[in-house]
């Protein structure tokens, strides 16, 4: 087959050239954005009397077919045509002739591959925003039906301090409120538009770029044609911000998988959400959750395949940049999957707030607490502190907790502990005094809440 670029050429392109330099298997998806971006172009030529209205109309007409045929499957596609641009061109030349190869006037491949990754990543953006806003709505849920729930809060893994539920589910709310922003800001940057640099030195056509970017809705073009070819920024930056997306849904599932445990048994995930064994017919294994966990080394592996096509390039295009396409994609389908995943199955999540108050309380996590008594009594907290510690041990050895000991018991360690001691050991009370900004009383938590719903509707 013929290329558009074969005049200078002698010799046919190898037919396995052909299939390694391909892209179309890839970039089909972005057929959507390419055929977009070639209707503003015509019209754009033509408002210019660049190409007559006839032409820009048998453009428009040509295009609209053929993304009709792509998007109903009756397209064919070739190794032969490289990438989507061509394969459109291609057919769009079959489809009304010499009007055709007008279209490609004052443009290059290289300004219309980054407007059509500009434009499909504006879309997922904002899809991606939604499911976002949409998972915090669960959670948000979960939050406000359990808000009397008390359970152990870990640092290392141990037990550390009693919590509320609320609160632990209320952090995930805040993380994906930083990627809410990440995502937002940076929808800034990629509102971008390139179309009109060519291939790296702009055009010396009269072509009217503003018109353009009004066009395709875009609120900015950009400022240097070598930059708008080679920048792929925006795309270094969206796998990054997805990045960090999947890693606080790992997170979260690494809770899940933990807690849905029969050593810790403070959750039920629904059993649509399970599979079981091939072997074992008692187990209900967290598949979802743990699949989530292990896509998330994917997207890590698309940031890191991005970031190194992208660091030895000197400008402006290189063929290495076709592999920009592979990473984009994988991340948008695995952060969107994951999303919404997670979105069904936190509605079919059961909390089981008798077994997570039983936890909170064993293995002192009312420590603390104890020695900021001491201390509120007048003792220096360090003292307070070794003190409690002598407390803990003397309790271990006599297989009690600390709020089960007597205040003879207590008077051993010190006078100052009073009868006042087991209204302070209380794990209600002991939630109810973090009321810092931030913390875990009820009041605080439910303040978040309430807080947090304003800001997403």
């Amino acid at each position: 087959m013929s290329k558009v670029w074969n005049g200078a050429f002698k010799e046919d392109t190898d037919k396995n050239v052909e299939a390694f330099t391909s892209s179309i298997a890839t970039d089909i998806r972005l057929y959507v954005c390419d055929i977009k971006g070639s209707i503003a172009h015509a019209q754009m030529l033509a408002k210019q009397e660049i190409i007559t209205i006839d032409e820009a109309s048998e453009i428009v007409r040509g295009l609209k077919e053929i993304e009709y045929e792509i998007g109903s499957g009756h397209f064919e596609l070739s190794d032969a045509l490289e990438d989507i641009h061509m394969h459109i061109e291609t057919r769009l030349f079959e489809k009304i002739g010499v009007a055709a190869k007008k279209l490609h006037t004052a443009r290059s491949r290289n300004d219309q591959i980054a407007l059509d990754l500009r434009l499909y990543l504006k879309e997922e953006i904002l899809e991606v925003l939604e499911l976002i806003k949409k998972f915090q709505e669960n959670i948000l849920e979960i939050a406000k039906n359990n808000i009397d729930a008390i359970m152990p809060g870990y640092t290392h893994l141990q037990k550390a301090q009693p919590i509320l539920f609320s609160h632990h589910m209320m952090a995930y709310f805040e993380m994906f409120q930083r990627d809410k922003a990440r995502f937002s800001e940076s929808l800034k940057r990629v509102d971008v538009m390139p179309l009109g640099s060519a291939a790296l030195a702009g055009t010396t056509y009269n072509i009217d770029r503003e018109g353009v970017a009004a066009l395709l809705g875009f609120s900015q073009i950009s400022k240097n044609s070598m930059d708008a070819v080679s920048d792929r920024d925006f795309i270094i930056e969206f796998i990054s911000n997805a990045t960090t997306s999947m890693i606080h849904l790992s997170r979260l599932s690494e809770e899940f998988i933990l807690w849905s445990s029969k050593e810790f048994n403070f959750i039920k995930i629904s059993d649509a959400f399970t599979t079981g064994s091939s072997i074992m017919p008692q187990k209900k294994n967290p598949d979802v959750a743990e699949l989530v966990r292990g896509k998330t080394g994917r997207v890590v592996g698309s940031l890191m395949n991005i970031i190194t096509i992208i660091k030895g390039l000197p400008l402006t295009y290189n063929r290495d940049m076709q592999e920009d396409k592979i990473p984009v994609f994988d991340t948008v389908d695995i952060l969107k999957s994951s999303l919404n995943i997670y979105i069904d199955m936190l509605q079919r999540i059961k909390i089981k707030k008798e077994n997570m108050l039983n936890s909170a309380k064993k293995d002192f996590l009312n420590a603390t607490d104890f020695a900021d008594y001491l201390t509120k009594k007048g003792v220096p907290f360090r003292d307070a502190h070794s003190i409690t510690g002598q407390v803990v041990s003397y309790a271990t050895e006599k297989e009690k907790e600390i709020n089960e000991l007597t205040l003879d018991e207590f008077k051993n360690f010190s006078n100052l502990i009073e009868e006042d001691i087991f209204e302070n050991l209380k794990l209600e009370n002991i939630i109810n005094r973090r009321t810092s900004f931030g913390g875990t009383s009820k009041k605080n938590v439910l303040d978040a809440i309430e807080k947090a719903q304003n800001e997403i509707n």
